[in-house]
């Protein structure tokens, strides 16, 4: 595989890893590389990425911040766990397995760079207005559709052109649309129409992907808000504005989640949930040190999935 990029915004994050890739025990913690502290990527990390935001000169080309937790083309589900405290970046867990999606034809494993807007949360006490669903209880997903690999933790600037309402399993999972604000092809795309007209065909493999991928499970394909259609760049901003409100609700005790299922552990917000630099650092001294090998993969990790349409 094509090398991936570990360049953290602003060089202001690295990772820590601890356990062995691919099993249970594996953990991509952040740390804050100035004051040492493990950082949460749900909480800590700020939504806007101020040093791309303040370059552009124009209040409403917002940068965005994207925590990565799945680098292109490859399928371990790693995402920020939200039970675990400091929200390390784990692989899902299916039947007491690390989980592995699908490789389902034509593609292997994730078509971008899969990951997620800090300080957002989609409540599970709200039923949106456009899906009729309620929220997943996770931040914002985002598909960064550039040309550069990167790597798991990686924290990359954005600009979010637009949004697909996907209702998975019956819950509102708002997928963005973004590009790394680096990217070669960045200043060409500033609304969904430019991704058409430069990446032909990803708009369509992207629905396609989020509709079908969960089928060779056994689960009945997904389905869309907003007619199957993509919502344009205001459409999205106004999604991402929503979701950081229910996250500042969460983090500051209005919403009613339990703990033990979102852990609000932080380092910054100055709540009733922020810990200590040494708190921080008791959690990652309990976990398995690295191993730098990863874990043999069973060799149906690679099989291919066919679906019919």
């Amino acid at each position: 595989m094509a090398s991936q990029s570990n360049d953290n915004e602003n060089e202001r994050y690295e990772t820590v890893q601890r356990g062995q890739l691919y099993t249970l025990n594996y953990k991509c913690y952040l740390r804050d590389v100035q004051t040492k502290a493990i950082v949460s990527p749900f909480h800590d990390i700020p939504l806007v990425n101020q040093h791309y935001t303040s370059k552009t000169g124009n209040t409403t080309d917002v940068v965005y911040n994207m925590v990565v937790e799945v680098p292109r083309w490859t399928n371990a589900k790693m995402e920020i766990n939200k039970k675990l405290k400091m929200n390390p970046i784990t692989q899902d867990v299916k039947n007491g397995k690390p989980r592995f999606v699908h490789n389902v034809f034509p593609y292997h494993g994730y078509l971008w760079n899969y990951g997620a807007l800090p300080q957002t949360w989609e409540d599970p006490n709200h039923v949106d207005e456009d899906t009729k669903t309620t929220g997943d209880n996770d931040p914002l997903d985002v598909c960064e559709i550039g040309s550069t690999l990167h790597a798991t933790g990686s924290i990359v600037p954005v600009k979010i052109v637009g949004v697909l309402g996907l209702i998975d399993e019956g819950e509102t999972d708002w997928k963005l649309i973004g590009i790394d604000v680096r990217d070669k092809l960045a200043s060409q795309i500033n609304s969904i129409g430019d991704v058409e007209k430069h990446l032909p065909g990803l708009l369509d493999a992207t629905r396609s992907w989020f509709k079908y991928y969960k089928v060779p499970t056994g689960k009945p394909p997904n389905k869309f808000a907003l007619n199957e259609q993509y919502a344009d760049r205001e459409f999205a901003q106004c999604v991402i504005n929503e979701t950081q409100k229910y996250w500042v609700n969460l983090t500051d005790g209005q919403a009613k989640v339990d703990d033990k299922d979102c852990s609000i552990a932080n380092v910054t917000l100055n709540n009733g949930r922020t810990i200590k630099k040494e708190d921080g650092d008791k959690i990652i001294e309990g976990d398995e040190n690295y191993h730098t090998e990863p874990a043999k993969l069973d060799s149906s990790v690679h099989h291919v999935a066919y679906v019919p349409k």
